[in-house]
């Protein structure tokens, strides 16, 4: 039911898709839906959860070849080669987060899910500060962690806008090193 949802909701919207375009992409009941979900928001959060630990292991995947070329810059462009930049989930995504500013239970539960994610950054920006790696201008890899989300979010919008996505690789990995990169210049 995820993947016809993820569909459903990349094609038509989140804010124009119903439970009933849900349950008939997915061959699905109304009665399997809720069996399974409260409601359309709790079956975004489930497939967020998803994105956000394809992101998590995609992340330290880049990160574990460290010995290879320790060089923060190498990493970065590893990062930035590998992370998820599917348009469709960045529309997504996006029609989420305007549903869910306008209703305060729904964003508090998208600040969870959205912390949760920054803090397995946090850690992997900790274990490269351990070793000796990370020069960053930030007081701690938690705001570097803010500052790496921040600077995803940015190039997730130029490739909705512009859909092209190999610059966008380039410009997180420029965004990324210069927020990280404690000798990049000013």
């Amino acid at each position: 039911m995820l993947e016809a949802a993820f569909e459903v909701f990349a094609s038509r919207g989140f804010g124009q898709t119903r439970i009933e375009d849900v349950c008939t992409a997915a061959g699905y009941t109304r009665g399997a839906f809720y069996s399974q979900f409260d409601g359309l928001d709790d079956l975004f959060f489930q497939i967020y959860d998803q994105r956000a630990a394809a992101i998590v292991t995609q992340l330290a995947g880049a990160l574990a070849a460290v010995g290879e070329d320790p060089l923060l810059p190498a990493q970065i462009r590893r990062v930035a080669d590998v992370l998820l930049l599917d348009r469709d989930w960045l529309l997504v995504k996006t029609e989420f987060l305007l549903h869910a500013s306008r209703r305060p239970d729904v964003a508090q539960r998208l600040l969870h899910h959205r912390r949760q994610l920054r803090e397995a950054i946090r850690e992997h920006l900790e274990g490269i500060a351990a070793a000796g790696l990370l020069a960053t201008r930030f007081s701690s890899a938690d705001e570097a962690a803010r500052a790496a989300i921040a600077a995803y979010d940015g190039v997730a919008t130029q490739v909705l806008l512009d859909h092209d996505e190999a610059a966008a690789r380039r410009w997180l990995a420029e965004l990324l090193t210069t927020l990280l990169d404690g000798s990049a210049p000013d």
